[in-house]
């Protein structure tokens, strides 16, 4: 395995790359990176969670001229949410060059995403639909066009995008490099590349499977207004010593941060929107266990190497199964046991069904935990935080007191009184989240649905079927990342010093 470093790849993505965590290129990105910045075509076949995302984002950024502020680049990806995860981490290797990438959806209006286009953005990353129409406004040009990206090719296919994307690379008429990603190679797929593309290189990658045997998963049905209650009282139950929540967007870990705060637990979130020094000061407090709970998104996390972290909830589920696999992963490290919770609408369980295909393992659906629960477990806590201040001869200095007391009283009294004091009752503050949309197996996409996902050409308000899978995943909107809650005292001063 080489590192980016042997891969001649310049010293101000190098940068970006060393920030973001990597240092070891993944195989696909080891044979990509070097055919493409040659010049030539690629295909690529591999699976989602392999790296794709950097394996064409390093030569795509690499080959932008930063003084030129026209459109220099597009990738076409099938959802939403992966047009936002493709442009965020595009902007994360571009940062230190100077090159920005905007994503551009349906279900957005269309008008704000005109007012970023008019920023003079050198990349874009879209959903077919929204492209096109933008295209047809001409608020998107292509003749500065030097790269075309078709990310997850065969999964546009099976949404009836294949003709949306013809059209596009038909409107890009100078010489220009086309790279092609896809799980498999449909003879539809390889039509388009015999078109569009010349001469491709193929490249084979397969994806690579990760052991998940140590990790304890469990997952909870929970309608999506339900979630944030369901985890607070995981958290009161379990009483993790250092934990990562998973949200599908920058808007989603923006409000579970704020509401983990308000609701007392010390808790700090990261997403693409953090500055780089920000947001090494939030990782290295959680590293330091001065704060106890990490928000984040699969984009923020990846290249985190944190021992310590004993539970991993997936507040939403990932987009893609492979995704799954990395984010419990940061969960049991060296040997140790770990513990991972997922919640999944009742709409979602299909595509946890695929998940549990993957890793060759089936997942053990729990209940929620109670209210009687939660409050056996926050005396579990207080009773331990009781016993570690025996344990720690910090309690001496009161021993004349006790001594008094236990003359008068009982002792089983004394410590139910002491038990009690320390218990305190669950914090159920006022938290409203902003939905997200269900995720749904990509199964179900399979079959002629080409007239359900055309993109939304009408003017960007949604209606109808009108760009139904560009809506697909959760908002965009995200503020600056989430607060510092407390220092680390006790578990049950850290969650209840309200």
């Amino acid at each position: 395995m080489k590192t980016f470093n042997e891969l001649n790849i310049e010293a101000s993505v190098l940068k970006s790359l060393a920030e973001m965590g990597f240092e070891s290129a993944t195989p696909i990105q080891e044979q990509a990176i070097p055919t493409a910045l040659a010049g030539k075509d690629l295909i690529g076949q591999a699976q989602t969670g392999t790296g794709k995302t950097t394996a064409f984002g390093v030569p795509m950024i690499q080959n932008i001229d930063p003084s030129n502020r026209s459109i220099q680049g597009i990738v076409i990806a099938p959802t939403r949410e992966l047009a936002i995860q493709v442009a965020e981490e595009l902007n994360r290797i571009g940062q230190h060059k100077n090159v920005h990438t905007v994503p551009v959806y349906g279900g957005q209006d269309i008008q704000r995403q005109i007012r970023a286009l008019k920023r003079r953005p050198q990349l874009v990353a879209a959903t077919p639909g929204r492209l096109l129409d933008h295209i047809r406004r001409k608020t998107i040009r292509l003749e500065g066009i030097r790269t075309a990206v078709l990310d997850e090719a065969d999964e546009m296919l099976n949404m009836g995008f294949i003709e949306d994307i013809e059209a596009i690379l038909a409107e890009i008429k100078q010489e220009h490099q086309t790279l092609l990603f896809s799980a498999t190679m449909p003879k539809r797929i390889q039509n388009l590349a015999e078109r569009f593309m010349n001469e491709p290189e193929m490249i084979r990658v397969k994806a690579k499977q990760l052991t998940v045997d140590h990790i304890d998963q469990f997952y909870f049905v929970v309608k999506e207004n339900a979630k944030f209650d369901a985890l607070c009282r995981l958290l009161d139950t379990e009483s993790p010593d250092l934990a990562i929540i998973f949200g599908r967007t920058k808007k989603r870990v923006d409000e579970l941060t704020s509401g983990l705060l308000k609701r007392g637990y010390s808790a700090e979130g990261i997403h693409g929107d953090i500055q780089q020094s920000k947001r090494e000061k939030v990782i290295s407090r959680f590293k330091e266990q001065t704060t106890e709970i990490l928000v984040a998104t699969d984009v923020a996390a990846r290249g985190l190497d944190i021992s310590g972290v004993t539970h991993v909830y997936n507040f939403d589920l990932p987009q893609d199964p492979e995704s799954y696999v990395h984010r419990i992963g940061r969960t049991g490290r060296a040997g140790k046991k770990g513990q991972a919770y997922s919640f999944a609408t009742p709409r979602e369980i299909d595509h946890l069904r695929s998940i549990e295909k993957l890793i060759k393992r089936k997942i053990e659906e729990k209940a929620v935990p109670s209210y009687s629960d939660v409050v056996e477990g926050l005396q579990e806590t207080a009773v331990e935080d009781l016993l570690q201040t025996i344990w720690t001869d910090e309690s001496k200095k009161y021993h004349r007191s006790a001594e008094e007391i236990l003359s008068k009283e009982d002792a089983v009294d004394v410590v139910a009184a002491a038990i009690k004091l320390l218990t305190k009752e669950p914090n159920q503050a006022p938290v409203k989240l902003t939905a997200v949309e269900p995720i749904r197996a990509k199964k179900s996409y399979g079959g002629n649905r080409k007239n359900s996902y055309r993109g939304n050409r009408g003017g960007g308000r949604g209606k109808g079927n009108q760009g139904r899978n560009d809506r697909r995943g959760g908002s965009n909107r995200g503020g600056s990342g989430g607060g510092q809650g407390r220092g680390r005292t006790s578990k049950n001063q850290r969650k209840f010093t309200r």
